[in-house]
């Protein structure tokens, strides 16, 4: 590193006349320029600063000018996305930062025409955009020459790390730049851009992998104290919580305010997005939709309509939440509560980005339930708090799937030195070799002359169309396409074909309500016509989450008489006052927990989050109602519980060996992508292990606990 020199000035001179020139910037933001000692270093980095806050050009700048002075030639660099949506708006931006020097930035995802892809593979490109699963593809497919393509690799941009981190794609996308690692024969070096997080070492530590404490890393985040936490007053903004009572009457809101304004709705489900879009229109306002279940032509279109309008709304679930550019917004809406603070400043983020503008967030809670939560996660809010990010834990099932993906790519493995291939990296690592020996007893691989081979059982299950089941790590059930004429308009769940209905089946999609005219249960397909109203939208719920530990305490502070530090309506204050006169006496108390007796329904109020809960009920089994499903709020207990029964059952569980795993349905493992793939034990204890929430759990034993009937 060149010390006592200005960093901005190690940048290609050519970079820098296009900075001042062609952006017209007088100077970088300081993230951007904070950036640049570190990256130009090949350290590892993680660079936080909230939505809009330049971080793209703070990895690009850097990265683009260590390409030219160390003369790097082929596909050198990857930027990796969570969406094709994300990669489809930011190739534009790339490609024009390389051609300043006379380089070239492509696209590659599952949307990519062949064409293209053999164009890639003979002119590679500087700057491949990319997500994790075609990365992989390219590793296992038979038309790519992985070493010619890839093996020129110096450096990974990583967008929205914190979106990979905390699901299973976090888990793939490390073991696939380990296995990178293994086609260029050297050290890649690993650029992370997050939004803020509460753990931003941490979120450092796992990017680098294996090479976690023997390379160098550095967070980089001089826009925010505390190496990368959130304010501890929150930032300025104009925030309002609002009762609305109905999905209905957010509609009439949303159709009065803030006429002449470009509006981003979010809203936590398709079904929300599909109702309020359609109540919407029927307002007549100018409407756009955005969700995982429209077609890509569909959401392109709403989202290109909606950048170029002026008076409109667009509605959305968090699939715009993350850095795709939907032009200047005034104001964004939130229905009820995202679960997440996390996920609430990526929201704000969308707005403010005008000079002398102002973030700001309108809330419309239309259940009580979500008022109470949209004030918890305001109060965690202003506080300065953010969740730490934290990698789903035993991901078994991605272990199956990564040995049948190197075998694949590799078409042997030696049956001693498979665990190489991900560099040591655990549980890549020979802790594996339990979810090896099922694979090969059930046929997934086979062995010979102490090499590995694809068995038949890994071609009948995953081998349809060049294995491309394998590179998926994330399961969604199957849906149906729905077809206008040949106009795709997106996939709706089959429950909306098979359910009985009155009248003829109407479905509601985009927006709009669509006559169904056949469906075609061989192909998944069903065809439609538009029709003025009467459509029903349906999908079937993901894994149920449930909330946070921290988020349902802060939701029992409010109960408690905590206002979050926002504007509440007089609708608003009127509903959560009538919570804490009417309902927080039977449900919350300052002094601990309650069990609430009421007839033959017995509640523990824990205030403790789905997952702590969860364990507490497995933890507690001898006086737990064994039929129940946890809640965010409370644990069903026993009717015919005694005062006695319990405090025995308490001292037992504070004084035991240890807490106990959550009761998994068997019908959750299915959920688990490459289920098939693990012995049924080891994929239940992975379930479990991900419903269980020991540290929340031993928190609400360690308080104390009143009984009391209601």
């Amino acid at each position: 590193m060149t010390h006592g020199v200005d960093p901005v000035d190690r940048l290609d001179p050519v970079v820098l006349h296009h900075i001042v020139n062609t952006l017209g910037w007088p100077d970088l933001r300081p993230l951007q320029r904070a950036a640049v000692d570190p990256l130009m270093d090949g350290e590892d980095a993680v660079l936080l600063a909230p939505t809009a806050g330049g971080k793209t050009e703070a990895a690009c700048f850097p990265v683009l000018s260590a390409m030219s002075a160390g003369d790097w030639t082929g596909t050198s660099v990857l930027y990796l996305c969570p969406l094709k949506a994300l990669l489809n708006n930011l190739v534009t931006r790339v490609d024009g930062y390389a051609q300043w020097l006379g380089r070239t930035a492509a696209l590659w995802h599952g949307d990519t025409k062949e064409s293209q892809r053999r164009r890639i593979r003979t002119e590679r490109p500087d700057v491949l955009l990319t997500t994790p699963e075609s990365l992989e593809a390219m590793l296992i497919g038979v038309k790519t020459d992985h070493a010619h393509l890839l093996g020129g690799v110096r450096a990974v941009v990583v967008d929205e790390v914190h979106a990979f981190a905390g699901d299973d794609r976090g888990w793939h996308l490390l073991a696939v730049l380990e296995r990178l690692e293994r086609v260029t024969g050297r050290p890649i070096q690993r650029i992370g851009l997050s939004a803020t997080v509460g753990n931003p070492q941490e979120l450092l530590t796992w990017l680098q992998g294996s090479r976690a404490g023997r390379h160098p890393g550095r967070i980089v985040a001089p826009d925010l104290p505390r190496g990368g936490t959130a304010p501890s007053s929150p930032p300025p903004g104009e925030v309002q919580l609002d009762y609305v009572g109905s999905l209905d009457n957010a509609a009439k809101v949303i159709a009065a305010l803030h006429r002449g304004e470009k509006r981003l709705v979010f809203c936590d489900s398709r079904r929300q997005v599909e109702e309020l879009g359609a109540a919407l229109r029927a307002r007549d306002i100018t409407v756009f939709l955005s969700h995982a279940s429209l077609s890509t032509d569909e959401r392109a279109r709403s989202e290109q309509a909606f950048a170029e309008a002026r008076d409109c709304v667009i509605v959305s679930t968090s699939t715009l939440e993350l850095g795709i550019d939907v032009g200047d917004l005034d104001r964004v809406v939130q229905i009820d509560s995202p679960g997440t603070v996390a996920s609430f400043l990526q929201r704000i983020g969308r707005t403010g980005r005008r000079p002398g503008s102002t973030r700001n967030c309108l809330f419309l809670a239309t259940r009580k339930d979500s008022l109470l939560q949209a004030a918890g996660l305001l109060l965690l809010w202003g506080r300065g708090w953010v969740e730490p990010v934290v990698a789903p834990p035993d991901p078994r099932h991605l272990v199956a799937q990564q040995l049948l993906a190197v075998t694949l790519q590799e078409h042997k493995l030696g049956d001693r030195l498979w665990a190489e291939q991900w560099n040591g990296l655990a549980p890549f690592d020979r802790s594996a070799a339990p979810v090896l020996r099922h694979l090969l007893e059930e046929g997934f691989l086979d062995s010979d002359g102490g090499l590995l081979f694809v068995g038949e059982e890994a071609e009948r299950r995953f081998g349809r169309r060049h294995f491309i089941e394998l590179t998926a790590s994330f399961t969604a059930p199957p849906q149906f396409t729905v077809l206008s004429g040949r106009t795709e308009i997106g996939r709706m769940d089959p429950a909306v074909l098979t359910e009985e209905r009155p009248g003829p089946r109407r479905l509601l999609l985009a927006g709009r309500s669509w006559q169904v005219t056949f469906i075609d249960w061989g192909r998944k397909r069903v065809f439609v016509e538009p029709v003025e109203s009467g459509g029903v939208a349906k999908w079937s719920g993901g894994s149920i989450v449930g909330l946070s530990h921290a988020l349902t305490r802060a939701m029992r502070e409010v109960l408690l008489g905590a206002d979050p530090p926002v504007e509440l309506t007089r609708r608003a204050e009127v509903c959560l006052r009538d919570w804490r006169v009417e309902d927080a006496p039977r449900v919350a108390h300052p002094g601990g927990t309650l069990v609430v007796r009421q007839g033959d329904d017995v509640r523990w109020w824990t205030w403790a989050g789905y997952r702590a809960n969860a364990t507490l009920a497995a933890t507690l089994g001898s006086i737990a109602d064994p039929v129940q499903r946890p809640t965010d709020c409370f644990v069903r207990l026993r009717e015919d519980l005694t005062r006695s029964m319990w405090q025995d059952a308490l001292d037992a569980a504070r004084s035991g060996p240890a807490l106990v795993l959550p009761e998994v349905d068997p019908r959750a493992v299915a959920g688990l992508k490459f289920s098939a793939a693990l012995p049924p034990r080891l994929a239940m204890a992975t379930v479990a292990a991900r419903l269980a929430d020991f540290d929340g759990a031993r928190a609400v034993l360690a308080e104390t606990s009143r009984f009391q009937s209601a």
